[in-house]
């Protein structure tokens, strides 16, 4: 149902303030991207409008706006994007409620996973989705969690690993393994950050200019992706293995681990038509039939875990990793930046 007159009066703000938003109308390289005023968006009666500080970019949204894999186009839009925002990971204060609205107000501090539209002043986010901010947590380490952090954790507990409960050892000094290929990004940051807490040894892949950062996070050893690292480890090494790349094929990943093991498949890898999708079709054909674990991933919008990694960064025992904080008004150059691979962790927008 559409939002009514008498609905936005009583959110307190009328229906035309205008705002300031990164807008694109084609697909393509960062150079589509542009800064408009555009009019803000209004809360529909269970949602609240976020005036966004600050706005995390990810690979998500990079995809989004090279709209590749093509197959993603049938939901975002065949010839433009039908949202000329990008943008999820969002961290601010709320300006106006809908009017279902009871749990938050006008002014308080929150993070969340908008579904698009982040790369704004103002962003709209479904109230059940929107997690308080304690206010020792800066705006800019929040828009670091939602997306990133909630996919590590999710990946995790497939897994098998819940850094609420610290796993025994499984033979006197000998503690459980996980290999994360891709640690030196978001997710992978954070999956070496959860996993190390929870009492698991680490084992990191990524780049030889990553290797002290993805140590720093808490990895005790770095493979360098570079090599044909795989090939060189032994069977059955790892308890389990993360995979946000792609590269390696599911055999050898099934190799690395031991019987009754399990590999967590995200998005990674594939052509630009249709992405990871026949790879992670394939391991689910195939997983019933190897004698490891074979779970692809599909991470979803929970506040619930929001709110234990909110917890979690507020007292310190996992950190944003924000490799730079960049103006709304850069973002170019900011797209550019991680696209090179130059980011260690995460890049951040600020927007006010």
């Amino acid at each position: 149902m559409n939002e009514t007159k008498a609905d936005t009066q009583a959110a307190g703000r009328p229906t035309t303030t205008a705002m300031t938003a990164v807008t694109q109308h084609r697909y393509g390289e960062p150079d589509v991207l542009a800064l408009e005023t555009v009019t803000a968006p209004v809360p529909k009666p269970d949602e609240v409008l976020v005036a966004v500080h600050a706005v995390d970019v990810a690979s998500g949204d990079v995809r989004v706006m090279r709209g590749e894999p093509k197959l993603m186009r049938a939901f975002f839009g065949f010839r433009r994007p039908r949202v000329p925002t990008v943008g999820r990971d969002i961290a601010g204060t709320i300006a106006a409620v809908g009017s279902a609205v009871t749990g938050l107000a006008i002014g308080d501090r929150v993070c969340g996973e908008a579904s698009q539209g982040g790369w704004a002043e103002y962003a709209v986010l479904p109230e059940r989705f929107a997690v308080r901010l304690p206010d020792a947590i800066g705006f800019a380490d929040a828009a670091t969690l939602p997306v990133s952090a909630g996919t590590a954790l999710q990946g995790l507990r497939l897994a098998g690993i819940d850094p609420a409960q610290p796993v025994a050892p499984r033979r006197e000094g000998e503690r459980s393994r996980l290999l994360v290929i891709g640690a030196s990004g978001g997710v992978g940051g954070f999956a070496v950050q959860l996993a190390a807490l929870a009492g698991w040894e680490v084992v990191g892949v990524c780049s030889v200019a990553k290797a002290d950062h993805v140590r720093g996070l808490g990895a005790e050893r770095v493979l360098d992706h570079g090599t044909p690292w795989a090939e060189a480890e032994p069977d059955g090494a790892y308890d389990a293995v993360f995979d946000l790349a792609g590269a390696q094929t599911l055999g050898r990943l099934a190799r690395l681990v031991r019987r009754g093991g399990t590999v967590v498949l995200s998005a990674g890898g594939g052509d630009g038509l249709l992405g990871p999708i026949p790879r992670l079709l394939g391991a689910t054909l195939r997983g019933p039939f190897m004698r490891i674990s074979l779970k692809p991933l599909a991470a979803a919008r929970n506040a619930d875990d929001l709110a234990t990694l909110v917890a979690r960064l507020a007292d310190g025992r996992i950190r944003p990793m924000i490799d730079r904080i960049v103006p709304l008004a850069e973002v170019q150059r900011a797209v550019r930046a991680y696209q090179a691979g130059e980011i260690r962790g995460k890049l951040v927008l600020s927007v006010r």
